[in-house]
């Protein structure tokens, strides 16, 4: 081969290399810092902030009160669901702070919408579980539907 070809190869095979350093760092980034929210996404200075949603009747058939973690090493804990969405992952402004190593920072959210539940994954890199599904989509969830993150099972309760 001539001298041009190696050139060209070893060229090819550094910018290969950094493209996979540059992702790794990427991935490493995302999980401890979060993703980055898009410009059209966010409030513009002075806008009005977002309301709250309303409050929701208590004591009514069927509706959750709260999220319990039935397995796992963090077992035992709950989060009241009439705060707003609860956040699950590693970090420190989690709701529910699971202690797994294959729970990312901001892992999930349960947020509802009218009388409905909802599990959402935040891009995790192991995925979040209904059942062995991994979802991909805001899910609907019910009483008892078991979610699991990591070794973490988590389900809605009364």
């Amino acid at each position: 081969m001539s001298e041009l070809t190696y050139f060209l190869i070893r060229v090819a095979y550094l910018a290969i290399l950094w493209i996979f350093v540059l992702a790794a760092f990427s991935v490493i980034r995302s999980d401890m810092f979060g993703a980055r929210v898009p410009e059209g996404q966010r409030n513009p200075k002075g806008a009005a902030a977002p309301k709250p949603p309303k409050q929701k009747k208590a004591g009514r058939r069927g509706t959750p009160t709260h999220v319990a973690v039935t397995q796992g090493s963090n077992s035992g804990i709950t989060a009241s669901l009439d705060r707003g969405p609860i956040l699950i992952g590693r970090g420190s402004d989690a709701a529910i702070r699971l202690d797994d190593d294959y729970v990312s920072t901001r892992h999930a959210r349960i947020a509802s919408s009218g009388d409905a539940w909802f599990v959402e994954d935040l891009g995790s890199t192991n995925g979040t579980y209904i059942g062995s599904v991994r979802i991909t989509q805001p899910t609907t969830i019910t009483l008892g539907t078991q979610v699991r993150i990591g070794k973490t099972i988590l389900e809605l309760r009364k």
